[in-house]
Protein backbone atom coordinates (compact mmCIF):
# COMPACT_ATOMS: atom_id res chain seq x y z
CA UNK A 1 0.00 0.00 0.00
CA UNK A 2 0.98 3.63 -0.46
CA UNK A 3 -0.04 6.21 2.14
CA UNK A 4 0.70 9.91 1.72
CA UNK A 5 -0.04 12.40 4.52
CA UNK A 6 0.98 16.05 4.43
CA UNK A 7 0.44 19.25 6.41
CA UNK A 8 -2.67 19.85 4.29
CA UNK A 9 -4.11 16.35 4.87
CA UNK A 10 -2.70 14.97 8.13
CA UNK A 11 -5.35 12.42 9.13
CA UNK A 12 -6.33 9.43 6.99
CA UNK A 13 -9.89 8.16 7.61
CA UNK A 14 -10.16 4.62 6.22
CA UNK A 15 -13.62 3.16 5.60
CA UNK A 16 -14.86 0.10 3.75
CA UNK A 17 -16.35 -3.35 4.32
CA UNK A 18 -15.57 -5.65 7.24
CA UNK A 19 -12.58 -7.97 6.69
CA UNK A 20 -11.40 -5.66 3.90
CA UNK A 21 -8.03 -4.75 5.45
CA UNK A 22 -8.72 -1.45 7.29
CA UNK A 23 -7.17 -2.54 10.60
CA UNK A 24 -4.20 -4.13 8.81
CA UNK A 25 -3.44 -0.79 7.10
CA UNK A 26 -3.65 1.04 10.43
CA UNK A 27 -1.43 -1.49 12.25
CA UNK A 28 1.10 -1.48 9.39
CA UNK A 29 1.50 2.30 9.65
CA UNK A 30 1.84 2.09 13.45
CA UNK A 31 4.40 -0.75 13.41
CA UNK A 32 6.57 0.86 10.72
CA UNK A 33 6.53 4.26 12.48
CA UNK A 34 7.38 2.64 15.82
CA UNK A 35 10.19 0.55 14.28
CA UNK A 36 11.50 3.66 12.52
CA UNK A 37 11.62 5.66 15.76
CA UNK A 38 13.61 2.80 17.34
CA UNK A 39 16.18 3.14 14.53
CA UNK A 40 15.24 -0.07 12.69
CA UNK A 41 15.42 -0.52 8.95
CA UNK A 42 11.85 -0.74 7.63
CA UNK A 43 10.38 -2.29 4.45
CA UNK A 44 9.46 0.84 2.48
CA UNK A 45 10.38 2.54 -0.75
CA UNK A 46 13.81 4.20 -0.79
CA UNK A 47 12.02 7.53 -1.40
CA UNK A 48 9.72 7.24 1.64
CA UNK A 49 9.82 10.05 4.23
CA UNK A 50 8.71 9.66 7.85
CA UNK A 51 8.55 12.35 10.56
CA UNK A 52 9.44 11.88 14.25
CA UNK A 53 6.56 12.03 16.75
CA UNK A 54 6.76 12.79 20.48
CA UNK A 55 3.63 10.75 21.20
CA UNK A 56 2.11 7.72 19.48
CA UNK A 57 -1.35 7.04 20.96
CA UNK A 58 -3.07 3.78 20.01
CA UNK A 59 -6.69 2.72 20.51
CA UNK A 60 -7.13 -0.76 19.05
CA UNK A 61 -9.30 -3.60 20.33
CA UNK A 62 -11.74 -3.97 23.21
CA UNK A 63 -10.35 -2.84 26.59
CA UNK A 64 -13.48 -3.51 28.68
CA UNK A 65 -12.72 -4.28 32.33
CA UNK A 66 -15.32 -5.37 34.92
CA UNK A 67 -13.09 -4.48 37.88
CA UNK A 68 -12.76 -0.88 36.72
CA UNK A 69 -16.37 -0.64 35.47
CA UNK A 70 -15.22 -0.17 31.90
CA UNK A 71 -17.50 -1.28 29.08
CA UNK A 72 -16.39 -1.38 25.43
CA UNK A 73 -17.54 2.20 24.83
CA UNK A 74 -16.40 3.63 28.16
CA UNK A 75 -12.92 2.16 27.60
CA UNK A 76 -12.95 3.87 24.18
CA UNK A 77 -13.82 7.20 25.86
CA UNK A 78 -10.92 6.72 28.30
CA UNK A 79 -8.59 6.33 25.30
CA UNK A 80 -10.08 9.45 23.71
CA UNK A 81 -9.54 11.42 26.92
CA UNK A 82 -5.84 10.50 26.74
CA UNK A 83 -5.74 11.52 23.08
CA UNK A 84 -7.24 14.94 23.88
CA UNK A 85 -4.92 15.37 26.87
CA UNK A 86 -1.67 14.59 25.01
CA UNK A 87 -2.47 15.57 21.42
CA UNK A 88 -0.33 18.17 19.68
CA UNK A 89 1.29 18.76 16.30
CA UNK A 90 3.91 16.11 17.24
CA UNK A 91 1.35 13.38 18.02
CA UNK A 92 0.35 10.35 15.92
CA UNK A 93 -3.01 8.76 16.78
CA UNK A 94 -4.10 5.31 15.57
CA UNK A 95 -7.77 4.62 16.29
CA UNK A 96 -9.54 1.44 15.14
CA UNK A 97 -13.37 1.36 14.74
CA UNK A 98 -13.72 5.03 15.75
CA UNK A 99 -16.91 5.72 17.76
CA UNK A 100 -18.31 2.19 17.73
CA UNK A 101 -19.72 0.43 20.79
CA UNK A 102 -22.73 2.62 21.51
CA UNK A 103 -25.91 3.95 19.86
CA UNK A 104 -24.83 4.97 16.29
CA UNK A 105 -26.32 8.48 16.25
CA UNK A 106 -24.78 9.54 19.54
CA UNK A 107 -21.58 7.59 18.94
CA UNK A 108 -21.16 9.16 15.51
CA UNK A 109 -21.76 12.68 16.88
CA UNK A 110 -19.22 12.26 19.70
CA UNK A 111 -16.69 10.75 17.27
CA UNK A 112 -17.12 13.69 14.89
CA UNK A 113 -16.65 16.19 17.72
CA UNK A 114 -13.44 14.43 18.84
CA UNK A 115 -12.19 14.25 15.23
CA UNK A 116 -12.85 17.98 14.77
CA UNK A 117 -10.94 18.82 17.95
CA UNK A 118 -7.84 16.73 17.17
CA UNK A 119 -7.94 18.13 13.64
CA UNK A 120 -7.74 21.68 15.06
CA UNK A 121 -4.77 20.69 17.23
CA UNK A 122 -2.67 19.62 14.24
CA UNK A 123 -2.63 15.92 15.13
CA UNK A 124 -1.48 13.31 12.58
CA UNK A 125 -3.23 9.96 12.42
CA UNK A 126 -4.85 6.95 10.80
CA UNK A 127 -8.44 6.18 11.82
CA UNK A 128 -10.82 3.41 10.68
CA UNK A 129 -14.59 3.81 10.81
CA UNK A 130 -17.97 2.88 9.33
CA UNK A 131 -19.73 6.17 10.21
CA UNK A 132 -21.07 8.13 7.24
CA UNK A 133 -20.98 11.48 9.12
CA UNK A 134 -17.21 11.09 9.59
CA UNK A 135 -16.76 10.41 5.86
CA UNK A 136 -18.70 13.60 5.11
CA UNK A 137 -16.55 15.55 7.60
CA UNK A 138 -13.41 14.35 5.81
CA UNK A 139 -14.90 15.56 2.50
CA UNK A 140 -15.77 19.02 3.89
CA UNK A 141 -13.87 22.19 3.05
CA UNK A 142 -11.20 23.28 5.52
CA UNK A 143 -10.65 19.92 7.22
CA UNK A 144 -7.23 18.29 7.31
CA UNK A 145 -8.77 14.82 7.07
CA UNK A 146 -8.66 12.76 3.88
CA UNK A 147 -10.88 9.80 3.05
CA UNK A 148 -9.41 6.41 2.20
CA UNK A 149 -11.27 3.37 0.88
CA UNK A 150 -10.52 -0.34 1.00
CA UNK A 151 -11.43 -1.45 -2.52
CA UNK A 152 -13.99 -4.19 -3.06
CA UNK A 153 -15.03 -6.31 -6.04
CA UNK A 154 -18.77 -5.65 -6.01
CA UNK A 155 -19.46 -8.26 -8.71
CA UNK A 156 -17.90 -11.09 -6.67
CA UNK A 157 -18.48 -9.54 -3.22
CA UNK A 158 -14.79 -10.03 -2.40
CA UNK A 159 -12.27 -7.61 -0.85
CA UNK A 160 -9.34 -6.55 -3.04
CA UNK A 161 -7.13 -5.65 -0.01
CA UNK A 162 -6.03 -2.45 -1.72
CA UNK A 163 -6.12 1.04 -0.24
CA UNK A 164 -7.15 4.02 -2.38
CA UNK A 165 -6.80 7.49 -0.89
CA UNK A 166 -9.23 10.28 -1.86
CA UNK A 167 -12.52 8.36 -1.80
CA UNK A 168 -14.72 7.18 1.09
CA UNK A 169 -15.29 3.43 1.37
CA UNK A 170 -18.53 1.54 1.03
CA UNK A 171 -19.73 -0.85 3.76
CA UNK A 172 -21.35 -3.32 1.31
CA UNK A 173 -23.48 -4.47 4.26
CA UNK A 174 -26.49 -5.46 2.13
CA UNK A 175 -24.34 -7.20 -0.47
CA UNK A 176 -22.52 -9.17 2.24
CA UNK A 177 -25.87 -10.14 3.76
CA UNK A 178 -26.97 -11.53 0.38
CA UNK A 179 -23.67 -13.36 -0.05
CA UNK A 180 -24.11 -15.00 3.37
CA UNK A 181 -27.53 -16.17 2.08
CA UNK A 182 -29.60 -14.13 4.48
CA UNK A 183 -33.24 -14.34 3.25
CA UNK A 184 -33.86 -11.77 0.49
CA UNK A 185 -37.04 -10.58 2.22
CA UNK A 186 -35.00 -9.59 5.31
CA UNK A 187 -32.35 -7.81 3.19
CA UNK A 188 -35.06 -5.90 1.30
CA UNK A 189 -36.73 -4.97 4.59
CA UNK A 190 -33.37 -3.73 5.93
CA UNK A 191 -32.82 -1.56 2.82
CA UNK A 192 -36.28 -0.04 3.28
CA UNK A 193 -35.61 0.64 6.95
CA UNK A 194 -32.24 2.25 6.14
CA UNK A 195 -34.04 4.58 3.75
CA UNK A 196 -33.48 5.62 0.16
CA UNK A 197 -30.98 8.32 1.17
CA UNK A 198 -28.54 5.87 2.81
CA UNK A 199 -28.86 3.29 0.01
CA UNK A 200 -28.42 6.07 -2.56
CA UNK A 201 -25.20 7.28 -0.88
CA UNK A 202 -23.80 3.74 -0.96
CA UNK A 203 -24.67 3.37 -4.66
CA UNK A 204 -23.16 6.76 -5.49
CA UNK A 205 -19.94 5.80 -3.67
CA UNK A 206 -19.65 2.69 -5.82
CA UNK A 207 -20.30 4.73 -8.96
CA UNK A 208 -17.62 7.25 -7.97
CA UNK A 209 -15.07 4.46 -7.40
CA UNK A 210 -15.78 2.97 -10.84
CA UNK A 211 -15.52 6.40 -12.50
CA UNK A 212 -12.27 7.13 -10.66
CA UNK A 213 -10.76 3.84 -11.78
CA UNK A 214 -11.80 4.46 -15.39
CA UNK A 215 -10.37 7.99 -15.23
CA UNK A 216 -7.06 6.69 -13.82
CA UNK A 217 -6.78 4.20 -16.70
CA UNK A 218 -7.42 6.96 -19.24
CA UNK A 219 -4.85 9.22 -17.56
CA UNK A 220 -2.26 6.44 -17.79
CA UNK A 221 -2.98 6.08 -21.52
CA UNK A 222 -2.67 9.86 -22.01
CA UNK A 223 0.66 9.89 -20.12
CA UNK A 224 1.94 7.00 -22.25
CA UNK A 225 0.88 8.76 -25.47
CA UNK A 226 2.48 11.98 -24.24
CA UNK A 227 5.78 10.17 -23.63
CA UNK A 228 5.69 8.67 -27.13
CA UNK A 229 4.90 12.07 -28.66
CA UNK A 230 7.76 13.69 -26.73
CA UNK A 231 10.13 10.99 -27.95
CA UNK A 232 9.05 11.44 -31.58
CA UNK A 233 9.36 15.23 -31.30
CA UNK A 234 12.90 14.91 -29.97
CA UNK A 235 13.79 12.45 -32.73
CA UNK A 236 12.47 14.75 -35.48
CA UNK A 237 14.18 17.74 -33.92
CA UNK A 238 17.46 15.81 -33.99
CA UNK A 239 16.89 14.84 -37.64
CA UNK A 240 16.18 18.45 -38.61
CA UNK A 241 19.33 19.59 -36.81
CA UNK A 242 21.30 17.01 -38.82
CA UNK A 243 19.76 18.32 -42.06
CA UNK A 244 20.64 21.87 -41.07
CA UNK A 245 24.23 20.87 -40.27
CA UNK A 246 24.51 18.94 -43.54
CA UNK A 247 23.13 21.90 -45.47
CA UNK A 248 25.69 24.25 -43.87
CA UNK A 249 28.46 21.77 -44.71
CA UNK A 250 27.31 21.52 -48.35
CA UNK A 251 27.16 25.32 -48.63
CA UNK A 252 30.62 25.66 -47.08
CA UNK A 253 32.01 23.09 -49.53
CA UNK A 254 30.26 24.89 -52.38
CA UNK A 255 31.74 28.24 -51.34
CA UNK A 256 35.17 26.69 -51.12
CA UNK A 257 34.78 25.14 -54.55
CA UNK A 258 33.41 28.41 -55.94
CA UNK A 259 36.47 30.24 -54.63
CA UNK A 260 38.72 27.75 -56.44
CA UNK A 261 36.63 28.14 -59.62
CA UNK A 262 36.87 31.94 -59.46
CA UNK A 263 40.61 31.67 -58.98
CA UNK A 264 40.81 29.39 -62.02
CA UNK A 265 38.52 31.69 -63.98
CA UNK A 266 40.80 34.65 -63.27
CA UNK A 267 43.78 32.71 -64.63
CA UNK A 268 41.78 31.71 -67.71
CA UNK A 269 40.77 35.32 -68.42
CA UNK A 270 44.37 36.49 -68.04
CA UNK A 271 45.51 33.75 -70.41
CA UNK A 272 42.85 34.74 -72.96
CA UNK A 273 43.89 38.41 -72.81
CA UNK A 274 47.54 37.45 -73.15
CA UNK A 275 46.82 35.23 -76.18
CA UNK A 276 44.89 38.04 -77.84
CA UNK A 277 47.71 40.52 -77.27
CA UNK A 278 50.39 38.12 -78.49
CA UNK A 279 48.40 37.38 -81.64
CA UNK A 280 48.10 41.14 -82.31
CA UNK A 281 44.35 40.80 -82.29
CA UNK A 282 44.23 38.49 -85.27
CA UNK A 283 40.60 37.63 -85.94
CA UNK A 284 40.85 33.82 -85.93
CA UNK A 285 42.98 33.55 -82.80
CA UNK A 286 40.84 36.13 -80.96
CA UNK A 287 37.73 34.16 -81.86
CA UNK A 288 39.35 30.92 -80.68
CA UNK A 289 40.41 32.50 -77.35
CA UNK A 290 36.88 33.78 -76.81
CA UNK A 291 35.43 30.32 -77.52
CA UNK A 292 37.82 28.78 -74.99
CA UNK A 293 36.72 31.34 -72.39
CA UNK A 294 33.05 30.73 -73.20
CA UNK A 295 33.58 26.97 -72.90
CA UNK A 296 35.22 27.43 -69.53
CA UNK A 297 32.30 29.60 -68.27
CA UNK A 298 29.79 27.00 -69.57
CA UNK A 299 31.64 24.26 -67.66
CA UNK A 300 31.40 26.41 -64.51
CA UNK A 301 27.63 26.83 -65.02
CA UNK A 302 27.13 23.09 -65.56
CA UNK A 303 29.09 22.33 -62.41
CA UNK A 304 27.00 24.85 -60.48
CA UNK A 305 23.74 23.24 -61.72
CA UNK A 306 25.09 19.77 -60.90
CA UNK A 307 26.04 20.89 -57.38
CA UNK A 308 22.59 22.43 -56.80
CA UNK A 309 20.92 19.25 -58.08
CA UNK A 310 23.07 17.15 -55.75
CA UNK A 311 22.07 19.38 -52.79
CA UNK A 312 18.34 19.16 -53.71
CA UNK A 313 18.59 15.37 -54.05
CA UNK A 314 20.14 15.11 -50.59
CA UNK A 315 17.36 17.23 -49.02
CA UNK A 316 14.65 15.19 -50.81
CA UNK A 317 16.28 11.95 -49.74
CA UNK A 318 16.51 13.10 -46.13
CA UNK A 319 12.87 14.21 -46.07
CA UNK A 320 11.85 10.86 -47.57
CA UNK A 321 13.77 9.09 -44.80
CA UNK A 322 11.97 11.21 -42.21
CA UNK A 323 8.59 10.24 -43.67
CA UNK A 324 9.50 6.54 -43.59
CA UNK A 325 10.68 6.81 -39.98
CA UNK A 326 7.47 8.61 -39.08
CA UNK A 327 5.45 5.62 -40.34
CA UNK A 328 7.63 3.11 -38.52
CA UNK A 329 7.95 5.15 -35.28
CA UNK A 330 7.45 3.16 -32.10
CA UNK A 331 7.22 -0.20 -33.97
CA UNK A 332 10.77 -1.42 -34.45
CA UNK A 333 14.39 -0.37 -34.31
CA UNK A 334 16.42 0.06 -37.44
CA UNK A 335 18.52 -2.88 -38.65
CA UNK A 336 21.69 -0.86 -38.20
CA UNK A 337 20.83 -0.09 -34.56
CA UNK A 338 20.09 -3.75 -33.85
CA UNK A 339 23.37 -4.84 -35.42
CA UNK A 340 25.23 -2.22 -33.39
CA UNK A 341 23.55 -3.40 -30.19
CA UNK A 342 24.31 -7.04 -31.01
CA UNK A 343 28.00 -6.36 -31.61
CA UNK A 344 30.35 -7.64 -28.86
CA UNK A 345 31.14 -5.12 -26.13
CA UNK A 346 34.61 -3.59 -25.99
CA UNK A 347 36.70 -2.11 -23.20
CA UNK A 348 35.89 1.57 -22.69
CA UNK A 349 32.31 1.38 -23.96
CA UNK A 350 29.48 2.81 -21.83
CA UNK A 351 26.68 0.43 -20.76
CA UNK A 352 23.46 0.37 -18.71
CA UNK A 353 22.46 -2.54 -16.45
CA UNK A 354 18.98 -3.65 -17.54
CA UNK A 355 17.88 -4.78 -14.07
CA UNK A 356 18.42 -1.55 -12.15
CA UNK A 357 19.26 1.14 -14.73
CA UNK A 358 22.74 1.88 -13.30
CA UNK A 359 25.34 3.01 -15.83
CA UNK A 360 29.04 2.23 -16.01
CA UNK A 361 32.07 1.61 -18.22
CA UNK A 362 33.39 -1.72 -19.48
CA UNK A 363 36.84 -2.28 -17.99
CA UNK A 364 37.45 -5.92 -18.93
CA UNK A 365 36.05 -8.48 -21.38
CA UNK A 366 36.90 -12.09 -20.66
CA UNK A 367 35.19 -15.07 -22.28
CA UNK A 368 31.46 -14.95 -21.55
CA UNK A 369 31.67 -12.28 -18.84
CA UNK A 370 32.45 -8.58 -18.62
CA UNK A 371 33.63 -6.35 -15.79
CA UNK A 372 31.93 -2.97 -15.37
CA UNK A 373 33.09 -0.02 -13.28
CA UNK A 374 30.14 1.77 -11.63
CA UNK A 375 31.42 4.73 -9.64
CA UNK A 376 34.01 3.23 -7.27
CA UNK A 377 32.68 -0.31 -7.61
CA UNK A 378 33.58 -2.95 -10.19
CA UNK A 379 31.15 -5.76 -10.98
CA UNK A 380 31.49 -8.87 -13.18
CA UNK A 381 28.39 -10.11 -14.99
CA UNK A 382 27.00 -11.71 -18.14
CA UNK A 383 26.91 -9.35 -21.19
CA UNK A 384 23.21 -10.14 -21.70
CA UNK A 385 22.42 -8.20 -18.51
CA UNK A 386 23.64 -4.90 -19.97
CA UNK A 387 22.92 -2.74 -23.00
CA UNK A 388 25.27 -0.42 -24.88
CA UNK A 389 24.57 3.34 -24.52
CA UNK A 390 26.11 6.49 -25.98
CA UNK A 391 28.44 8.84 -24.11
CA UNK A 392 25.68 11.46 -23.96
CA UNK A 393 23.26 8.95 -22.42
CA UNK A 394 25.95 7.99 -19.92
CA UNK A 395 26.52 11.64 -18.92
CA UNK A 396 22.78 12.31 -18.66
CA UNK A 397 22.14 9.19 -16.54
CA UNK A 398 25.08 10.02 -14.25
CA UNK A 399 23.90 13.62 -13.86
CA UNK A 400 20.17 12.91 -13.50
CA UNK A 401 19.32 9.69 -11.59
CA UNK A 402 15.57 10.39 -11.75
CA UNK A 403 15.64 10.59 -15.55
CA UNK A 404 17.73 7.41 -15.62
CA UNK A 405 15.13 5.63 -13.50
CA UNK A 406 12.26 6.70 -15.80
CA UNK A 407 14.25 5.75 -18.89
CA UNK A 408 15.14 2.37 -17.37
CA UNK A 409 11.51 1.67 -16.50
CA UNK A 410 10.26 2.72 -19.93
CA UNK A 411 12.81 0.61 -21.79
CA UNK A 412 12.31 -2.39 -19.50
CA UNK A 413 8.52 -2.24 -19.79
CA UNK A 414 8.66 -1.80 -23.57
CA UNK A 415 10.98 -4.80 -23.88
CA UNK A 416 8.78 -6.94 -21.66
CA UNK A 417 5.65 -5.94 -23.57
CA UNK A 418 7.25 -7.04 -26.82
CA UNK A 419 8.32 -10.40 -25.36
CA UNK A 420 5.28 -11.07 -23.16
CA UNK A 421 2.81 -13.80 -24.17
CA UNK A 422 -0.69 -14.03 -22.63
CA UNK A 423 -0.22 -17.81 -22.50
CA UNK A 424 2.34 -19.71 -20.38
CA UNK A 425 3.07 -23.41 -20.95
CA UNK A 426 4.75 -25.15 -17.98
CA UNK A 427 3.93 -28.76 -18.80
CA UNK A 428 6.78 -31.09 -17.83
CA UNK A 429 8.28 -28.66 -15.28
CA UNK A 430 9.03 -29.73 -11.70
CA UNK A 431 6.71 -28.22 -9.08
CA UNK A 432 9.34 -25.89 -7.56
CA UNK A 433 10.52 -24.65 -10.97
CA UNK A 434 6.93 -24.26 -12.18
CA UNK A 435 5.96 -22.12 -9.16
CA UNK A 436 9.04 -19.93 -9.69
CA UNK A 437 8.19 -19.46 -13.38
CA UNK A 438 4.54 -18.64 -12.58
CA UNK A 439 5.59 -16.16 -9.87
CA UNK A 440 7.74 -14.12 -12.29
CA UNK A 441 5.17 -14.47 -15.07
CA UNK A 442 2.35 -13.06 -12.90
CA UNK A 443 4.62 -10.20 -11.73
CA UNK A 444 5.16 -9.25 -15.37
CA UNK A 445 1.44 -9.57 -16.17
CA UNK A 446 0.53 -7.24 -13.28
CA UNK A 447 3.20 -4.71 -14.23
CA UNK A 448 2.08 -4.70 -17.89
CA UNK A 449 -1.61 -4.27 -16.91
CA UNK A 450 -2.77 -7.47 -18.59
CA UNK A 451 -6.48 -8.27 -18.22
CA UNK A 452 -6.12 -12.06 -18.19
CA UNK A 453 -3.59 -14.82 -18.89
CA UNK A 454 -3.70 -18.60 -19.47
CA UNK A 455 -1.38 -21.02 -17.66
CA UNK A 456 -1.17 -24.45 -19.31
CA UNK A 457 -0.04 -27.04 -16.75
CA UNK A 458 -1.77 -30.18 -18.02
CA UNK A 459 -3.96 -32.52 -15.99
CA UNK A 460 -1.63 -35.30 -14.82
CA UNK A 461 -2.08 -36.09 -11.13
CA UNK A 462 -3.50 -32.61 -10.48
CA UNK A 463 -0.74 -31.60 -8.05
CA UNK A 464 0.67 -28.90 -10.35
CA UNK A 465 -2.76 -27.36 -10.89
CA UNK A 466 -3.62 -27.45 -7.18
CA UNK A 467 -0.38 -25.86 -5.97
CA UNK A 468 -0.31 -23.18 -8.68
CA UNK A 469 -3.92 -22.16 -8.02
CA UNK A 470 -3.27 -22.17 -4.27
CA UNK A 471 -0.34 -19.78 -4.80
CA UNK A 472 -2.28 -17.52 -7.19
CA UNK A 473 -5.14 -17.13 -4.70
CA UNK A 474 -2.71 -15.58 -2.20
CA UNK A 475 -2.10 -12.64 -4.56
CA UNK A 476 -4.56 -9.72 -4.06
CA UNK A 477 -6.55 -8.64 -7.11
CA UNK A 478 -6.44 -11.98 -8.97
CA UNK A 479 -9.31 -14.35 -9.72
CA UNK A 480 -8.45 -17.93 -10.64
CA UNK A 481 -10.58 -20.49 -12.49
CA UNK A 482 -10.28 -23.57 -14.71
CA UNK A 483 -10.57 -23.15 -18.47
CA UNK A 484 -13.75 -24.19 -20.24
CA UNK A 485 -13.81 -27.97 -20.78
CA UNK A 486 -13.82 -27.41 -24.55
CA UNK A 487 -10.51 -25.52 -24.32
CA UNK A 488 -8.59 -27.72 -21.89
CA UNK A 489 -10.68 -27.83 -18.70
CA UNK A 490 -8.62 -28.54 -15.56
CA UNK A 491 -5.44 -28.72 -17.64
CA UNK A 492 -5.48 -24.91 -18.06
CA UNK A 493 -5.85 -22.19 -15.40
CA UNK A 494 -7.34 -18.81 -16.34
CA UNK A 495 -6.06 -15.88 -14.28
CA UNK A 496 -7.95 -12.57 -14.41
CA UNK A 497 -6.15 -9.50 -13.09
Amino acid sequence: MTITLSTQKRILLISGPNAGGKSVCLKTVGLLQYMFQWGMLIPTSETSELPIFENIIVSIGDNQNIENDLSTYSSFLVDMREVLHKSSERTLVLIDEFGSGTEPTAGGAIAEAILSEIDKRGVWGVITTHYTNLKLYASSQGSHVVNGAMLYDSSKIEPLFKLEIGLPGNSFAFELARKMRLPESIVKDAENRAGEEFVGIEKNLRRIVRSRRSLDEKLQKVKHSDKMLTGLTEQYQKELEEIKEQKEKILADAQKEAAQIIKGAGKQVEKTIRDIKEANAEKEQTKQAREELQGFLSAIEKKKVKQQKKHDQYIDRKLEQLQKRNKAAGKQESTEAKEAKAAPLKVGEKVRIKDNGMVGEVSKVKGKSITIIIGNISSTMDPSRVERISSNEFKEASRNPAARQIQRQDSAISERKLNFSPELDIRGERLTDALNIVMHYIDDAIMLNMNSVRIIHGKGSGVLREEIQKYLRTIPGLSVSDEDIRNGGTGVTIVKL
